[in-house]
Order: structure tokens, then sequence, then C-alpha cells
């Protein structure tokens, strides 16, 4: 049986041309590019990743075709894609798209572009091959629905999908192949938020495997593997055992003319995307009211389920990273430093004032917020202060959004910030890679992004 919405969706993959893409599409996904670029270098010396990246490195050749950016070495493309991968999803400063609440380019673009540079294609064919990526793993995950984001993290579930499709259009897969690829992806789909309870490291995990996995999925495909060719949609298939609300028609919904890579946000503070409309909504009090910290005496976040599903186990955030995914450390850093930026959350995320704020922060499921989540994140927040006085908050777009994005030069601002942050590029280094990166389309071939 070959189902409609998944042979569509594969043929959609498979035959995409970068002419078929508008303009404004190409240049969205030059954004992205650069914005991976920044986070994954931001990813250096972090403990989870060097250990990932350590392992990968130990795993297979000393040298290769791609780029593991981190360490200035190159490898195969599936361990290369595997590193990258890692280091970009940690610093919690890589793109999400608000309806699927997906995280595309931590495992679109490592994937991708290992495999550009190990087959020495174009910048052009890079680009088509990660919008390709995109589209698929974003209606992959508006898909598996609501009920599937509670259990399970989604950027590595239809991430695994994601990074098979931008694999197999680099590696010019038929439809039918793509359809393999798609099913042997989708049966290695994985990822639990667990992990947050403990602070666990397998976030990264998550996206080393859904790149690795898609990318193993997309060349077996090319051999003649065959994979599930109702994965997505079969009696037991993802949807069967990894949502309750799964929606087929968000499958193919608007393909070839809803472009999903303009809907996808850049983040703004160093956290969650969750916390970040209450921290726009609250920054917004404290400027308008003039306040300080210390005026204070509680703050309610009104936020949707989702928000509560992923921020409300962490009460009592013990790791730099998971202090990431607290609401009231986030809150914290923005009313007591200003900003909830990678220096903040680095030196005073244990910090006594920070951590007095955090105490005074709840959260409350809104109706109204709640409505329109997953396809918007509204936020609002309730503020009490000392002197008796109930301030309301809102934003309707929370910086970073498409309608509230990041220009092209906030955008180079934050990849050097992201880059220095470790040492992963000096600026010199990383101001060059800018500009092979804002010229990629016109790349005959992709050679190493770092020099």
């Amino acid at each position: 049986m070959t189902a409609p919405s998944s042979q569509a969706l594969a043929i959609f993959a498979a035959t995409l041309t970068f002419d078929a893409i508008p303009t404004p599409v190409i240049r969205r996904t030059e954004d992205l590019l650069l914005d991976w670029f920044g986070s994954c270098l931001a990813g250096k010396d972090a403990r989870a990743v060097e250990i990932l990246a350590a392992f990968v490195e130990s795993m297979g050749p000393v040298d290769g075709p791609s780029e593991i950016l981190i360490h200035r070495r190159t490898s195969s493309p599936l361990l290369a894609a595997m590193a990258n991968a890692a280091a970009s999803h940690v610093a919690e400063q890589d793109d999400v798209h608000n309806g699927s609440v997906f995280h595309p380019a931590t495992v679109v673009f490592p994937a991708a572009l290992a495999v550009a540079q190990a087959l020495g294609r174009s910048g052009k064919e890079l680009l088509t091959a990660c919008v390709a990526g995109y589209e698929v793993g974003i209606r992959v995950g508006e898909f598996l629905g609501r009920s599937h984001y509670k259990v399970f993290h989604t950027t590595g579930t239809a991430g695994t999908l994601a990074a098979a499709t931008a694999v197999g259009h680099l590696l010019k897969l038929t439809p039918e192949q793509m359809q393999n690829a798609f099913g042997s992806a989708g049966t290695q789909s994985a990822g639990l938020w667990e992990f947050l309870r403990d602070a666990a490291d397998s976030k990264q995990l998550h996206t080393a495997h859904a790149a690795g996995a898609g990318l193993t999925a997309a060349y077996l495909a090319q051999k003649g593997f065959t994979g599930a060719r109702c994965i997505l949609e079969g009696p037991q298939g993802m949807a069967a055992g990894m949502s309750s609300d799964a929606d087929i028609s968000k499958l193919t919904n608007g393909l070839g003319t809803r472009w999903t890579v303009a809907e996808t946000s850049f983040k703004f503070h160093a956290s969650c995307r969750h916390t970040h409309p209450a921290a726009d909504a609250l920054q917004q009090v404290l400027q308008v009211n003039q306040l300080k910290a210390s005026d204070v005496k509680r703050v309610t976040a009104l936020v949707h389920q989702g928000a509560i599903d992923v921020l409300g186990p962490v009460t009592d955030p013990q790791t730099v990273h998971q202090s990431k995914f607290s609401m009231g450390t986030v809150l914290g850093l923005v009313a007591v430093l200003g900003r909830a930026g990678l220096a903040e959350f680095d030196a005073s995320f244990k910090a006594g004032e920070v951590v007095d704020f955090h105490d005074k922060v709840v959260m409350e499921l809104d109706p109204e917020v709640d409505a329109a989540y997953p396809a918007r994140w509204i936020g609002k927040v309730r503020v009490e202060t000392h002197d008796g006085r109930v301030l309301h908050g809102r934003v309707d777009e929370p910086k970073g959004d498409p309608g509230n994005t990041l220009s092209r030069a906030e955008l180079e601002d934050k990849a050097l910030r992201l880059a220095l942050y470790h040492g992963g590029a000096n600026e010199a280094e990383m101001r060059a890679a800018m500009v092979r990166l804002w010229r990629i389309a016109e790349a005959p071939q992709l050679g190493r992004l770092l020099r």
C-alpha cells in the first residue's frame, strides 16, 4: 500500500529544484544557515558536546571530506554530521518553527553540509536540499501534533526525517527511494523529554542521532534498502505510536506554495523558546514602568500547556543547560541583568538575586495563549509589585519571529558573539566565513567553511 500523503511528500522532496524556490525563501535559508553556523561554533567546550565529539572522532577516520567545525578537523560525512548536530543545540540559540515546535537547523544543516562537502555539491544544491529538509521536517512535526511534543522531543523525531530528506536530495534519490528513506528514518526516530528532570545530556544525543540516522537512511535507500512506505500514518507507524492528535492533512498542506522556511524564527534569548514570550513581556513591563528586580513581589507567566509540560519539571536547576529550561531563572536574568544571554547564564544562573527572583515566578495556563499555540506564541505576564500595583505585559510576536525578525546586521552580530563565546572562531575567521556564507549560492562546489 502506498499512502498518498507520504508519496506526495516524497515526490516533492526528491524533485524540488532551486529555481522553484522563491528568492525570499532562498535568502531566508541563507539567514538560517548563518544563524546555525554561529550556534554550532558556540558548542565548543560544552562538556556533553566534547564527550560526544570525541566519541565520534574515535570511531572514524582522522581525516575525510567533511568538517567537524568545533575542532577544525575533518572526518566522514556521518561522523561530522553527528558532531556538528550535537554542537549546534547546546547554546539554545538555534532556530525554531513555532507551528511544529521543531528546531530544523540543528539537524538539517549538519547532515546536508557534511554530505555536500563529501560529494562536491554546489551552494545552490546545498540550499535546495536544506529547503526540502525544512519543508518535510516541519510538516512531520505539525502532523504529529501537540500530544507528541508532550513526551517526545520533536527535533529528535521529525528531525530524523528532515535530515534524511536533505541528504536524500543531495544524493539525487528518486521519489520511490526517498519514500524508502522516510521509512528507515522514521523507524529510528527518538528523543524523550525525561532528561530535563535530572539535567542529563540527552538533548545533544537527540540531534546527533537524528542527523546521523537520517543520513544513514538516505544512503541506504540509494543502495536499494527499503523502508516502511507508511511510516508516518500507517497502523503501526509514527503517529500510531507517538501521537493521539495526528492530522494527516498537515503533511501536504500548501506543499510547494506555503514555504515553512519563511515561518521559522530566530532565537534572541539563549534559552528554551518556551521562555521567550514571557521574557519579552516582562522586559516590556520593567522598561515601561522603570522597575528594578527588587520592586517585584511576584510574576505570573501566563503560558500555553506546552510550556508547562517542558519547563514544569525544572524546579531547581543545577546546571547552566538545565537553567535554560527554567522560567524562573530566565525571567530572573532578564529582571536582574537586563538580558538572558550566554554570558549571563554562565556567570549568574545561581547568583543570589537571580535565585531570589526565580522563587517569585509561577506559570499559569492561559486559555488565550494556549488556544493560539503552537501557531502563535503569545507572551503575557502579570507583575505584582511591593507597593501594591498589578501590572500586565503582552507581546504578540516575540523577538525573532517572522513578524519581529532579526535583520542581517543583527544576525551577523549574534553569530559573531556565538563564535567568540568559547573560541569556536576568532573575529577575523568569522567575518571571512560570513562573507562565504552570504555568497554560498554562487559557490560551484562546497569547500570548508573555516579555513
